[in-house]
């Protein structure tokens, strides 16, 4: 089946080219303002570039006869960070927390002061600048200047065949597996440059995520809250912890991260309680938001905890904020014994906790939210995060008024993506993590999935690009392209036996940025098969093949 090109965005009618006409003049002042710091940045990032060049020119010996520009405009440079956060990493950032919605990460802002650069994003008063630390410049804008059209130009779209010059010897690599699918979307204009068996679906494993971000921001809005009530029933003076299925509620001293705070409801409540000259409540707890089995199809496992509306810290055992640990087995009665703990330490007595569900007469005493959304989309992708991922699949349910189970979070996903237009032959969704081996996704809708996500049309998407690792320096990207493209590719990753996955986006050469999506199936060595889709996706940041 032929599958037909994305339209660019200026299909989308007169009301996006308002929008476009409104904010270009807001393009501009921000293009002219950070436009010395993006000159540094270019000379620092070049250098990578050109080793990238001359580590797969071997491989690519028709690579060679590419003309490319002898250097990469400025303005070309801020139109990828206007969209993705792509102010080149390390040279340009600065940012008061890991995670940021203009796409900077504390670990950039780190190396941008070892390397004692300057210029950054201007978070005003509270963003923490210091005398060592980058100066501030001003924040990107969130639309990417390139759609604006008009006064600025960009070279050519690459060709199909330079690409396919480029890309087939590397994809052709043993350490790819028996089979393997591809795209290349240059995300100004929706156009796909290359693609090989785009449309044929395979496990997409972790790149899932993107999907499930796309559909629940879409759904629910990048400025929704996650909430954790606790609720006192007026006849019985039941006390119910009534879970709102935030995974992020946190039981940790400090607060760090802005994360929901279980210590801060509790003392809230006991307050509450004192008020009401009450010592002594009945507990309990509601987890009843989400339905079904809460373990995951692949069973008991240190990736994924039990899928509850109700849950602290991840269920962790441990002090880890990410990565595979084993779990609690009951994440919300271990959160309502903790909750009960913190009680007692403010001079609340509380009964054995057990299941229960909130009224409607219930009063509410005190509650905590989650950050925005936009926040933990960030978080799931740049760490892929898993019950991030789930429980973002059921709050899309919810949303879409479909069973929050993991068929119903599965059905609501395709759902959103099909009224937001995006090609979806052949993708099936069982989770929304990407650990379930029955998923099924194409090059040509992980691709899509990002072109979306730059639209202006959609600036409640923007997180999906601000949100992916950043290369040698952020999330499952950190340890990677440290000697290639660090800091001009970002992208997904996604990994399961047999599976290797890459999605994201990349500022090329001419300084367009492109969308990209390499999947990958029957692999034997997961190492090599990593880094032979990382070698493909440099040989794009080194690419001038208009």
């Amino acid at each position: 089946m032929v599958v037909p090109e994305l339209r660019p965005w200026r299909a989308a009618g007169p009301r996006v080219k308002r929008v476009a006409n409104a904010v270009r003049p807001r393009l501009t002042r921000a293009a002219d303002a950070v436009r010395p710091g993006l000159t540094r940045a270019t000379d620092t990032v070049r250098p990578y570039l050109a080793r990238t060049a001359a580590a797969v020119k071997p491989q690519v010996t028709r690579l060679t006869e590419v003309t490319r520009p002898k250097t990469v405009k400025t303005w070309q440079y801020t139109a990828g960070a206007a969209t993705a956060g792509l102010a080149l990493a390390a040279t340009v950032a600065t940012t008061a927390g890991p995670w940021d919605s203009s796409g900077q990460r504390t670990a950039e802002r780190d190396r941008a002061v070892a390397l004692d650069r300057t210029g950054g994003t201007d978070h005003g008063a509270g963003s923490g600048t210091t005398a060592a630390a980058p100066r501030p410049a001003p924040s990107a804008a969130s639309v990417l200047t390139a759609l604006g059209g008009g006064a600025i130009t960009v070279k050519s779209d690459p060709t199909g065949k330079a690409l396919a010059d480029v890309l087939g010897p590397l994809l052709g690599n043993t350490a790819l597996g028996t089979r393997h699918t591809a795209a290349v979307v240059d995300v100004a204009s929706g156009k796909r440059l290359y693609g090989a068996g785009a449309g044929t679906a395979l496990i997409p494993a972790s790149t899932t995520k993107i999907a499930t971000a796309v559909a629940a921001l879409s759904a629910l809005g990048a400025d929704h809250r996650l909430t954790t009530r606790a609720d006192l029933e007026p006849d019985t003076k039941e006390l119910v912890l009534v879970g709102g299925g935030d995974p992020t509620l946190t039981a940790r001293a400090g607060g760090e991260g802005g994360w929901a705070s279980l210590r801060e409801l509790a003392r809230d409540t006991a307050a509450a309680l004192k008020k009401r000259d009450i010592a002594k409540v009945t507990l309990s707890y509601d987890k009843t938001l989400y339905a079904g089995p809460e373990i995951h199809p692949i069973g008991v496992n240190d990736n994924l905890a039990p899928v509850s509306a109700l849950m602290v810290d991840e269920a962790r055992t441990d002090d880890s904020v990410s990565g595979p640990v084993a779990r609690v087995s009951d994440p919300a009665a271990d959160a309502t014994r903790m909750f009960a703990r913190f009680l007692a330490d403010d001079g609340i007595r509380t009964t054995s906790p057990g299941p229960s569900k909130a009224t409607g007469r219930a009063e509410n005493l005190a509650q905590v939210s989650s950050p925005p959304l936009s926040a933990l989309v960030e978080r799931m992708l740049t760490n892929s995060d898993n019950d991030i991922a789930e429980a973002l699949a059921r709050q899309t349910a919810v949303a879409d008024k479909q069973r929050a189970d993991f068929e119903g979070g599965g059905d609501a996903i395709r759902d959103r993506l099909r009224k937001l237009g995006l090609p979806l032959a052949g993708a099936d969704f069982h989770d929304g993590s990407g650990l379930d081996r029955a998923d099924r996704l194409t090059a040509n809708l992980l691709t899509s999935l990002l072109v979306k996500a730059g639209d202006p049309a959609h600036p409640e998407l923007r997180p999906v690009l601000t949100g992916l690792p950043v290369a040698g320096f952020t999330g499952t990207l950190t340890s990677r392209y440290t000697d290639g493209a660090a800091g001009v590719v970002r992208a997904k990753t996604g990994t399961l036996t047999g599976v290797n996955t890459l999605a994201g986006t990349v500022v090329d050469q001419d300084g367009r940025l492109l969308a990209f999506a390499f999947l990958t199936s029957d692999t034997t060595d997961p190492a090599a098969a990593q880094s032979a889709l990382d070698r493909t996706a440099s040989a794009l940041a080194a690419c001038g093949c208009g």
